[in-house]
């Protein structure tokens, strides 16, 4: 049954059907999942649990201060606040505070590096606690990278595996360019930091069910034109389409010559284009990417 549902709609089952526990997941919502075509016109319900989150300094930094303030309230309960810890894998990259001071110099990185910890030094102190405090938490030092490319290139799981069980990548971020990651096979859009919270606790993220747009590609790009041409003919002709809070797909003979680099062009552009994803399932592209990023063969 499973077969003729999109790939995107059998990534939100199969997290369904693992999380069921007749709670917060019930055996009705699985169902909605699987009769998709007739339920999202309805604009069903549905909880989701991804599987892990990334936040950026700015907009993340509230939900790790409610995690500590949790722990307080904990502590003066007489409890153990180390048992408060995120229940998903959550990531933290510090990219949001770049400025630009110092230029034209051969030490300008140095420079600004050391004007961003000055300028930054109380919360940056704080995420430093906070990745040695709370288990599950992975933090990033400013000069990693961007978010997104960090995301791509090496917090991406495409495939996770616990307790004996492999399971789909899927990801929330606190930025609305999460959906860069769809290039890669993985499930994953921006959220608020209300949703990013109830995330980290373990709580279903209630959405809608998403209708599906199938976008098809045929043949290749002619010589000269450009990735950047590619993502803006698709941003338009979707935008005239109207694609608001759905997921797109992209299928066809033509996804294949499209190299991952332009899938996340295309991906990071989801919100220009109104959608909550643009996705590209796993392929031979995408698996020819993790071994250029030195994933192991196992992994692929």
């Amino acid at each position: 049954l499973s077969d003729k549902l999109p790939y995107c709609i059998r990534i939100l089952l199969e997290s369904a059907v693992r999380n069921y526990d007749n709670f917060q997941v019930t055996e009705s919502d699985v169902q909605n999942i699987i009769d998709w075509e007739k339920t999202s016109p309805k604009l069903a319900e549905i909880p989701f649990k991804p599987a892990r989150l990334v936040l950026m300094d700015n907009t993340g930094g509230p939900a790790v201060v409610d995690l500590a303030a949790i722990r307080d309230v904990i502590a003066e309960l007489e409890s153990d606040p180390k048992k408060i810890n995120p229940l998903v894998p959550v990531d933290v990259v510090i990219d949001h505070s770049v400025r630009v001071d110092v230029a034209k110099c051969a030490d300008a990185l140095k420079q600004n590096m050391d004007l961003e910890f000055s300028r930054n030094k109380e919360r940056f102190s704080f995420f430093k606690w906070a990745s040695s405090a709370f288990n599950n938490m992975l933090v990033l030092p400013p000069g990693s990278g961007i978010l997104h490319q960090v995301n791509l290139e090496y917090l991406s799981r495409v495939v996770f595996k616990a307790d004996g069980v492999l399971y789909p990548d899927s990801v929330v971020g606190t930025d609305s360019h999460t959906t860069m990651i769809n290039s890669l096979g993985v499930a994953g859009w921006g959220v608020g930091g209300i949703e990013a919270m109830a995330a980290m606790l373990g709580q279903p993220m209630s959405m809608v069910l998403p209708g599906v747009v199938g976008f098809k590609l045929t043949g290749k790009l002619q010589d000269g034109v450009t990735t950047t041409d590619l993502a803006l003919t698709l941003t338009q002709m979707l935008r005239k389409h109207g694609v608001v809070g759905k997921f797109i797909e992209f299928h066809g003979e033509g996804v294949g010559s499209i190299p991952l680099p332009a899938r996340a062009t295309i991906a990071n552009m989801t919100p220009e284009y109104g959608a909550t994803m643009g996705f590209f399932p796993v392929d031979q592209v995408a698996l020819d990417y993790l071994r250029l990023i030195g994933r192991s063969d196992e992994t692929v």
